[in-house]
């Protein structure tokens, strides 16, 4: 047991302290019919991959919706704890920056953003998430494929805000 202590304690001194994700897509809508649906907390909850792990979560907000400093908080269950997410910026028609609060099942931050482009007669979305993890938590970038974890997540976030913005 001391081994493996020693091992985790060893291998977080070089491990990545930070994480990046970003995924796209492309959708064959106007710019201002895809803002719509990702400029506001209420509006991004309506094609959130997340609510999928817990049907029943409890979601409040705070602030006037579309503008920097409203919130959205969620209690769930295990798969999706709870936090918040406060929006930091917003340049219409192009970027929306949002921080989040982790609290259960384990308190950490991180900083996210969607990103519009306009691309081939319709709209490149640009969804990212940057974190950082302490020392020696950062050894778990060596044992989860984040990538694939929160690739996936996000690969079906976008799908829907395609699907939404694609419909009608």
């Amino acid at each position: 047991m001391l081994v493996l202590i020693l091992l985790v304690l060893i291998t977080g001194l070089f491990a990545p302290k930070t994480y990046h994700l970003e995924k796209d897509i492309t959708i064959n809508a106007p710019r201002d019919k895809v803002w719509a649906h990702v400029s506001s907390l209420p509006e991004m909850d309506k094609w959130s991959p997340w609510k999928d792990k817990d049907p029943n979560v409890q979601i409040s907000y705070e602030g006037q919706q579309g503008t920097v400093g409203s919130v959205y908080k969620w209690k769930g269950n295990k798969d999706v704890g709870s936090g918040s997410q406060t929006l930091t910026k917003i340049e219409q028609p192009a970027e929306v920056v949002s921080h989040l609060h982790f609290i259960e099942p384990f308190d950490g931050e991180a900083d996210a953003y969607i990103r519009l482009a306009d691309a081939n007669n319709g709209t490149k979305v640009t969804w990212g998430f940057d974190t950082k993890y302490s020392y020696p938590m950062n050894t778990m970038l060596l044992f989860v494929n984040m990538d694939e974890m929160m690739g996936t997540e996000y690969n079906k976030g976008l799908n829907r805000l395609k699907n939404l913005c694609e419909a009608n």
